[in-house]
């Protein structure tokens, strides 16, 4: 058993520090009752009072959250059937080219995969705009997914799926009924990554967006070029406040599917013993 020593102690904080305390400094500052957001000027919040009076942000913010959730529920089946042909079809013709294609966008820069979606866009004549941001979005965090769900495929036990089969369940209802509960976590867990970069995404949003179409990333990068506002600091804690309840939940739910999960097969085993 390693011992706790104050060289760890030290390390952990000084890391902790270095992820969470520029976080927390915003949190506090957007707090801050004077307009300058390097003078302290007392608590208030009236700045949230104005996030929700600017029709633009709300606008922004709304744009956000629809492409965030419709991207991460196609990008999470796509990504999932991605993984299932690559952990299920064995060696087939093409599965290296396929392979790659999958990851590519994982080290591709975002500004070639902005670049290349916008002459696609370009060529066949699609006008840019919410749906163009969607695809994009669909487009570089159905890898992710896939990895997600992959990994856990790998240490999938196919006889649960072989037992199901013999007992005269069809593929699709095998899948359905015993393959996609266990993986099930896995799935969730894409879905909240995907939904996460869609939301902090800013470079290939801009380069696929059109008139009428800017997310909060877009809104409030346009906004910081002219000068640091309290409304953002407001504004950013409130996407904070939302990813942390959206993993939380996600957290939450896992655990108790995982539990319920390990409690069923206690059950089998003691019913069969």
């Amino acid at each position: 058993m390693k011992r706790f020593t104050w060289f760890n102690a030290t390390s952990l904080a000084l890391g902790f520090s270095f992820l969470y305390l520029p976080i927390l400094i915003l949190v506090i500052y957007s707090f801050n009752a004077g307009r300058s957001v390097a003078v302290w000027g007392g608590w208030s919040t009236k700045w949230y009072v104005e996030v929700f009076d600017n029709a633009q942000l709300l606008d922004a913010a709304w744009v956000t959250l629809k492409v965030g959730m419709l991207s991460a529920s196609v990008a999470t089946v796509l990504g999932t059937m991605a993984a299932i042909a690559l952990t299920r079809f064995g060696r087939f013709r093409g599965r290296i080219l396929f392979s790659g294609m999958v990851y590519a966008p994982l080290v591709m820069p975002e500004v070639i995969t902005g670049l290349s979606l916008l002459l696609l866009f370009v060529a066949v004549d699609f006008d840019r705009g919410f749906w163009t941001i969607t695809l994009s979005h669909i487009t570089f965090t159905m890898c992710f997914v896939a990895v997600v769900v992959q990994s856990r495929l790998v240490g999938f036990d196919k006889s649960l799926e072989e037992a199901a089969m013999d007992l005269g369940c069809r593929p699709v209802g095998t899948f359905f009924r015993i393959t996609l509960p266990i993986i099930w976590p896995a799935v969730v867990s894409g879905w909240m990554l995907a939904f996460t970069l869609s939301l902090d995404d800013l470079v290939i949003a801009s380069f696929a967006t059109g008139p009428g179409a800017t997310t909060l990333p877009m809104k409030i990068y346009s906004d910081v070029r002219l000068g640091v506002k309290p409304e953002i600091n407001a504004v950013c804690t409130l996407m904070i406040a939302v990813v942390s309840i959206a993993v939380i939940a996600a957290s939450i739910l896992t655990k108790r599917q995982e539990a319920e999960r390990e409690r069923a097969e206690r059950a089998a085993f003691a019913a069969g013993g």
